[in-house]
């Protein structure tokens, strides 16, 4: 009888569904059923990260002192000190005023700022103006912890944070500790066991890819320089080596793409072995293995003038701490031209370097920061830089971290204004959505007449117009001219639309970057700080001079200049340019003018670049027209 009341409440059920499904096709019924399992997994392991449990121990604190304090090798900024005297508390680019208050009694100012605060790696400019009223300070800041940051289950115990601040604590430990209160100094001590018990438990449950290392990283420093710790000790090596090895690559990248994060797992991994060393241990091969691998890759991801290529993430970079990397490569050695498993490679002759994205997306599950740039390159020549992405803005815009990941701002082909990788609704996190596609990237680089030509292909347009994106780079042997050819090829036998659909080529200009037009229309004077000239030219396309934006500043986002080429495809199609340096004799007439006298505002530049945009085809100048709503820099689209 149970049964027979049941089942039509079950077949009722089921009926509802499928009359719900019927609306929708397979692929949406998937993703949306993967997606609500994600955020399902979320919340459970968000719960169990803030269960008490994790972190409850009936033993009592076995260690009283430290073995040693881990190095930070991070570069302190001598004008925290002064700020923080001063009421104010910058972090992650936002400065909170603390009006007489602890900064953990009040709101956080993003979600950045209050990671970067309970993570307490601001010490280092404390303990950088070693003084008595810093320490004081320093003290005081960590006894305001104890006491209320500590209830923070949002920011304070998310695992990476407890990581990161294990790590602060035990390097600056000098600085809180020496000259305190026996009191103050057991409940630190009593604070380190039991964020080391939790962490023991919960570093699963930080977000994948460089927060599991940092949680990772931070649980065998507190193992190895707390006493009494040696079996714990033994398991999170093991954890550790396990999860270096699934997230570093053979050739030194990292499975997230993202060059930064390169920079940051060796500051972190590189204490850690001097911390084995130190007390006679073999530190584990992949470790190893890892630190000789991952500083090759950053130099290999370099331009010129000493900044990391602006791929996937990649913002205003950091040349204090690359440069502290840099200094623990003995042996300094260099990749091949084509690092195919992280999908990156570089072009160098004479002075002129040439960095490119050959790669798929990341993983979704670490794909949150990645950009649609595939194909995309960046090149300097000397010192100076000359094509750059937009670059990723700071955290404090979350707004313009959308437009800088879409493919129309970077250095390659964008088809109808739609980027070459969708965004996904699988693995979203903090409303930070990952990419997927392209699916097949192929890439081979070959000598030519002492230069070197690179072939690459992506299929980011095949699923929505059938269209292979193929792009051949030449760079010559005096590093002196960079030939490009892009073209769409049909995926599968001959393909003709009914319309025409826009094409256009970016060329994204360094700020420092002087963009003038050519003496013809199909051509555009490039003149770089030091006053060297290059023009750019090209064939069975119209060339512009549109604005752009510099993300990648390190005083916040820069107004720039782009070149674009733009033209109707309607099936295959051909774009060739080149880009060559223009000898002395030859420069054109307005360099006399701007050594002499002060360049132009932007808006005289593209005035005069107006005559160039005259000659489009009314289809074009209609897409270069279309604006954010901030009105600084052209719209770029996604596709969900």
């Amino acid at each position: 009888m149970q049964n027979s009341t049941q089942e039509p409440e079950a077949s009722s059920a089921a009926s509802a569904w499928l009359r719900l499904a019927a609306g929708f096709d397979a692929r949406s019924k998937l993703e949306g059923t993967l997606h609500f399992l994600d955020r399902a997994r979320a919340h459970v392991l968000a719960y169990a990260r803030r269960s008490e449990l994790l972190s409850w121990s009936p033993a009592p604190p076995d260690a009283d002192e430290l073995l040693m304090a881990p190095p930070n090798l991070r570069v302190p900024d001598p004008s925290f000190v002064d700020e923080l005297k001063c009421g104010n508390f910058g972090l992650a680019g936002e400065i909170a005023e603390l009006r007489g208050r602890s900064p953990f009694a009040r709101a956080p100012v993003s979600a950045e700022w209050a990671r970067e605060l309970h993570g307490f790696s601001w010490l280092r400019h404390l303990d950088a103006a070693r003084a008595e009223d810093t320490e004081r300070m320093a003290r005081r800041l960590l006894r305001d912890w104890l006491q209320t940051g500590s209830r923070d289950r949002l920011y304070a115990w998310a695992p990476e944070a407890t990581g990161r601040r294990l790590m602060s604590w035990l390097a600056h430990s000098e600085l809180v500790l020496d000259a305190a209160d026996p009191k103050f100094h057991a409940a630190v001590m009593r604070s380190l066991q039991r964020q080391a018990r939790y962490l023991s438990a919960a570093w699963q449950n930080a977000p994948e890819g460089y927060p599991k290392l940092v949680g990772l990283i931070g649980l065998v420093l507190a193992d190895l320089c707390m006493q009494n710790r040696d079996r714990q000790l033994r398991r999170s090596q093991k954890l550790l080596s396990a999860e270096i090895e699934r997230q570093i690559l053979s050739d030194g990248g990292h499975i997230g793409r993202n060059p930064q994060t390169l920079v940051d797992l060796v500051l972190d991994l590189l204490p850690v072995r001097q911390c084995l060393l130190a007390r006679g241990l073999t530190p584990p091969s992949s470790l190893l293995r890892a630190l000789e691998a991952t500083v090759p890759m950053l130099r290999h991801l370099r331009l010129g003038d000493g900044s990391l290529a602006r791929f996937n993430g990649v913002g205003p970079t950091d040349r204090d701490a690359l440069a502290t990397v840099l200094t623990y490569d003995k042996r300094p050695t260099a990749l091949p031209a084509l690092a195919a498993a992280s999908g990156y490679a570089r072009l160098e002759r004479g002075d002129s370097i040439v960095l490119l994205d050959v790669g798929q997306p990341p993983p979704l599950s670490v794909g949150h920061g990645a950009h649609a740039g595939c194909l995309s390159f960046e090149m300097s020549v000397g010192g100076e830089p000359l094509f750059v992405n937009n670059g990723a803005p700071a955290s404090r815009q979350p707004a313009r971290r959308a437009p800088a990941r879409a493919t129309a701002s970077h250095n390659t082909l964008c088809l109808s204004e739609q980027s070459s990788s969708k965004l996904s609704r699988r693995g979203e996190r903090g409303g930070a959505l990952p990419i997927e596609q392209p699916d097949r990237v192929s890439a081979s680089l070959v000598e030519e007449a002492g230069g070197l030509r690179l072939e690459a292909s992506h299929d980011g347009y095949v699923g929505r117009w059938g269209l292979l994106h193929t792009r051949s780079l030449l760079l010559g042997a005096e590093g002196t001219r960079l030939a490009g050819r892009d073209a769409l090829r049909s995926a599968k036998g001959v393909l003709r639309f009914a319309w025409d659909l826009p094409v256009a080529v970016h060329f994204h200009v360094h700020p420092d970057v002087e963009v003038w037009p050519g003496r013809d229309a199909h051509t555009a004077d490039l003149v770089t700080k030091s006053g060297v000239h290059w023009r750019l030219s090209a064939a069975a396309a119209a060339l512009s001079i549109e604005e752009s934006l510099h993300n990648a500043g390190l005083l916040g986002p820069r107004p720039a200049q782009q070149v674009v080429l733009r033209a109707a495809c309607h099936g295959e199609t051909e774009l060739s340019w080149q880009l060559e340096r223009v000898p002395a004799s030859q420069a054109p007439n307005e360099s006399v003018a701007q050594e002499t006298a002060p360049a132009p505002s932007l808006g005289i530049r593209l005035a005069r670049a107006n005559r160039n945009a005259q000659a489009l085809p009314t289809q074009a100048r209609g897409a270069s027209d279309s604006r954010d709503p901030d009105g600084a820099a052209p719209r770029r689209s996604w596709q969900d």
